[in-house]
């Protein structure tokens, strides 16, 4: 059996709108708003116990740097990832956030992202979003 090629139609490309490449940026520009300040405030959470302080951690830092030249080669693997740990922790702690111009910005995006993505008031509340944010965002406990 052959087949008449000449017959077979290609599938028509298509092509986006204008207006679809409008929204879908927007909709990666808002998702990304909302990223950065829900990670904001998820590192500004902190541990149960005494707080770290960069200086806190430069003296644990010099504490690892004395033991390790009598350490063990197993001790010294150990002590190096613990020294890691704690420079990327300082890193951190020492970075300043600008958490009002991200919650500005958030408040601004927040209520179409969340009506967009049906993500209600609940959701954002329970990983740490504040009551004040979500109202001066206009996003309520009612359904809309």
């Amino acid at each position: 059996m052959t087949v008449n090629r000449s017959t077979t139609k290609s599938p028509a490309r298509r092509s986006m709108s204008a207006d679809h490449k409008a929204k879908l940026a927007q909709g990666r520009s808002e998702a990304r708003i909302v990223s950065k300040y829900l990670e904001a405030i998820s590192a500004g959470k902190g541990k149960r116990g005494r707080k770290r302080t960069p200086e806190s951690i430069s003296i644990q830092i010099a504490r690892i740097d004395k033991e390790f030249g009598a350490a063990t080669p197993i001790r010294k693997l150990e002590l190096t990832q613990k020294r890691y740990d704690l420079v990327t922790e300082r890193d951190r702690l020492n970075s300043r956030i600008d958490m009002a111009g991200l919650e500005k910005d958030f408040v601004k995006v927040a209520k179409s992202y969340a009506s967009r993505n049906g993500i209600g008031y609940g959701a954002f509340r329970e990983i740490g979003v504040s009551a004040e944010v979500l109202r001066s965002a206009g996003i309520t406990r009612a359904r809309s």
